[in-house]
């Protein structure tokens, strides 16, 4: 599917301001293990922290993966919270694989409850949680929401709004969950305490380019995260009249790790173009840090 004009747009970049909101992850919790959940949001009502409607009940599930890339397994982020109590934060945004919905998933080990306050923020977006589902495994609790704008009824396209959900999120690991903050790069400017080391971005980048069929390529970037990175990344291809149809954003704790689904006159990319696209993009990412002009 095509994404609209403005999500490749330069125009879109704007300042981001951090949005909290006001209900606590504790108001609910999902925490057996081996369960899994899904509830609709339009007509359920909240009884005992479950969406009373549209409930089911599943054991061993074991995680999916997202557009043919596996997700990091519960196994590792087990391991990583074994290693030093602080389990992976991770949040994914994916817009490949529902077509009317944009899918947000969001863990924390087995720290997050129903995300009550994720869900009013999200809508103070402007935006509507139509599903979610809540799986359990290994003591992971991994939380999708499948949401729309509702001024439209639409998937969000706008990548300057696909920013915001994501920092909210962000936010509101930070706020609810404080201990997250060594594990994000945003708990440096925004936490009770910065991430004890900081990714080398020179190591921690790697871009590739390949073919996904005949009109169009599969760009993958992973890099060391940090506010307005994604709408920086779009406006470099958008410079160069590389044509973003769909993307999947992910959080992996202090690294980026984004797919995108990349055009140039309706082909895919051929050698000499993906060699400039990866020049651009290396030669941003490896900046210290963001003109201030550029959000």
């Amino acid at each position: 599917m095509a994404i609209a004009n403005a999500f490749f747009s330069p125009a879109a970049a704007a300042t981001l301001a951090p949005v909290r909101s006001k209900l606590s992850h504790s108001d609910c919790d999902f925490s057996a293990p081996h369960l899994n959940l899904s509830f609709s949001t339009s007509s359920s009502k909240l009884t005992r922290g479950l969406f009373h409607s549209g409930i089911t009940t599943k054991k061993n599930i074991s995680c999916a993966s997202i557009d043919g890339v596996e997700s990091v397994s519960s196994a590792s982020l087990k391991s990583e919270q074994d290693r030093d109590g602080i389990p992976m934060p991770i949040v994914l945004i994916d817009q490949d694989s529902d077509s009317d919905a944009t899918i947000v998933q969001v863990s924390f080990g087995d720290r997050l409850g129903a995300l009550i306050d994720t869900m009013k923020a999200l809508k103070d977006l402007g935006l509507d949680v139509v599903k979610g589902t809540v799986n359990t495994e290994a003591s992971v609790i991994e939380t999708k929401f499948f949401i729309m704008r509702l001024a439209s009824g639409r998937k969000v396209e706008d990548p300057d709004l696909l920013e915001r959900i994501r920092l909210t999120i962000i936010n509101n690991l930070l706020k609810y969950h404080p201990e997250s903050s060594e594990r994000l790069a945003m708990g440096e400017a925004f936490g009770i305490k910065a991430p004890a080391k900081k990714l080398d971005v020179d190591i921690a980048t790697h871009i590739h380019v390949k073919d996904d069929g005949p009109a169009r390529s599969l760009l993958y970037i992973e890099t060391a995260d940090r506010p307005g990175l994604l709408l920086e990344m779009i406006k470099i291809m958008a410079d160069i009249n590389v044509n973003v149809e769909s993307a999947e954003i992910e959080t992996e704790g202090l690294v980026a790790k984004d797919k995108f689904h990349v055009s140039y006159r309706g082909q895919a990319l051929n050698n000499s173009l993906s060699q400039v696209l990866t020049n651009c993009l290396r030669y941003y990412l490896r900046r210290p840090e963001t003109d201030e002009d550029s959000y």
